[in-house]
């Protein structure tokens, strides 16, 4: 889990991948941490995201970085304690802080509860890890 938070924050930008009555929905995000040992990416409850993850945690993200990409796949579930969205705002203050605050009511974090990275090449074989 720690070398796909890693590739995901050298990224910047990765691409969430949703899916809303079998049409697919991808979206920028740029926010994502480590919290007790799980991945962790936020996201605003007021959003079509958000309901699209309440109802279908399969989710997909993908990210370029140096001439590599990242997959990773895996179901998400929202964590709704407050430790969880500090910890997430202290991990990415600069990006998060003109958008929210911990207790703003709007702010959401979701958490992998299991998933997938692959960080493929056209050199290498593709490096699979499990979370």
């Amino acid at each position: 889990m720690k070398e796909t938070l890693e590739y995901l924050k050298s990224c910047g930008t990765f691409y969430l991948a949703t899916s809303e009555d079998g049409q697919a929905h991808v979206r920028p995000f740029g926010a994502v941490c480590e919290y007790e040992g799980k991945l962790y990416i936020v996201t605003n409850n007021q959003k079509k995201v958000y309901q699209q993850m309440k109802k279908n945690g399969k989710v997909e993200i993908c990210a370029m970085h140096k001439g590599t990409w990242i997959r990773v796949e895996g179901e998400v579930k929202e964590d709704l304690r407050r430790e969880a969205r500090v910890a997430m705002m202290e991990a990415n203050k600069a990006s998060l802080s003109s958008m929210y605050t911990v207790d703003d009511n709007l702010m959401t974090v979701f958490a992998f509860e299991h998933g997938t990275a692959t960080i493929y090449s056209f050199t290498e074989e593709p490096k699979i890890m499990e979370f």
